[in-house]
């Protein structure tokens, strides 16, 4: 099952963790970064958690327990969405995707244990609702880039590309059936497949065959701080709400009562956000965790950190009132300048007005 789809990847030049979990790289990092803009690249997300909901309660029930409206979720539809305390402190982003008789969700790696236990303690015995961890019987596969949807339309899938971010459709590609969404985690093109294990293996030998570029886990890495991505551990900790990671496209103010809603949208209503998350252009490599400081006073924290192309860039968050986009900054021997970055909004929600 996934040995052969390992095996495979070893003879294309991959290699591991320690853990053999994930894929550190292809040896191919320069092109692989460059052709997740210019052309289509594939990552191996497997490591990634994937958990199931089902029962009659099940979309009340996930709802109620994370940010965005997913009551108005139809079967082909999806979003991203958090899980925060009850103080609104972020637990985890994740992507829903709903099918006729379930909810997949795919959470970050090495929290798949902790979610399932969070959204237990709230089922009550009442709840038609059950969680179940259907990671090990499925690959995750994103093709990133801006000829995704030609590999797909190669592989015999057409109309993908007016669906929608977060649309979702159960698909054949050859004698293999897969579920492909429109998104890839990232604010770039491209599309994120689920499919059965014992068919990973075949899977991803075409659509490198037709062309898409293996990338691992540094590439990824590398795309998702350019790009504002915040993750768990990093960005996404019970130090900071989701206001303040800007993640307001996964957060819907006009739903009910859920975990945490009375902070965050109190946050809103009174433009209480303290601090933003931003990126950082940089003159050297700076280890996360370093104060942000301006004029000599701490104003945030790196919290992430890389290089590409001999040019350094991190994200971390700022001060809401010492500034934003092109603030000139300190970061430890390193000097900085915010800039905006693609994946994250910070636009206060206003809601309509009544006639």
């Amino acid at each position: 099952m996934i040995e052969d789809l390992r095996e495979i990847q070893k003879k294309m030049g991959a290699t591991f963790t320690e853990d053999g979990t994930r894929i550190e790289s292809f040896s191919n990092d320069s092109k692989g970064l460059k052709a997740a803009y210019d052309e289509v690249v594939i990552s191996d997300r497997t490591h990634w958690g994937l958990l199931e909901l089902t029962g009659d309660d099940r979309l009340r029930f996930l709802h109620n327990q994370t940010t965005n409206n997913i009551n108005q979720l139809k079967p082909g539809l999806g979003c991203d969405t958090v899980f925060v305390n009850s103080t609104g402190r972020t637990l985890d982003l994740v992507t829903v995707y709903l099918t006729d008789k379930a909810i997949l969700i795919l959470v970050s790696p090495n929290c798949r244990q902790y979610l399932m236990e969070w959204m237990d303690r709230y089922i009550f015995p009442m709840d038609k609702v059950e969680i179940k961890d259907v990671s090990q019987q499925n690959a995750v596969f994103t093709l990133i880039g801006s000829e995704s949807t030609e590999i797909l339309k190669k592989c015999g899938i057409n109309d993908l590309g007016e669906l929608s971010l977060g649309n979702h459709r159960l698909v054949t590609m050859g004698e293999n059936s897969i579920r492909v969404a429109v998104g890839t985690g990232l604010a770039i093109p491209g599309y994120t497949l689920i499919l059965p294990i014992n068919q990973a293996k075949t899977v991803w030998e075409q659509l490198i065959q037709l062309g898409g570029i293996p990338i691992g886990d540094r590439v990824w890495e590398q795309l998702r701080i350019k790009q504002g991505r915040p993750v768990r551990d990093h960005e996404l900790t019970e130090d900071y709400n989701p206001l303040e990671a800007g993640l307001w496209h996964g957060i819907s103010f006009n739903k009910g009562c859920y975990i945490g809603q009375e902070t965050i949208a109190r946050l809103n209503t009174y433009k209480g956000v303290k601090q933003r998350l931003w990126g950082v252009n940089l003159n050297q490599e700076v280890t996360p965790g370093t104060p942000v400081m301006l004029e000599a006073e701490k104003i945030g924290v790196l919290t992430s950190c890389t290089e590409i192309d001999q040019q350094f860039f991190g994200l971390a968050y700022i001060r809401t009132k010492a500034g934003g986009i092109g603030l000139n900054i300190q970061v430890g021997e390193a000097t900085g300048q915010v800039v905006e970055v693609p994946f994250l909004t910070h636009e206060y929600y206003q809601p309509p007005a009544v006639e």
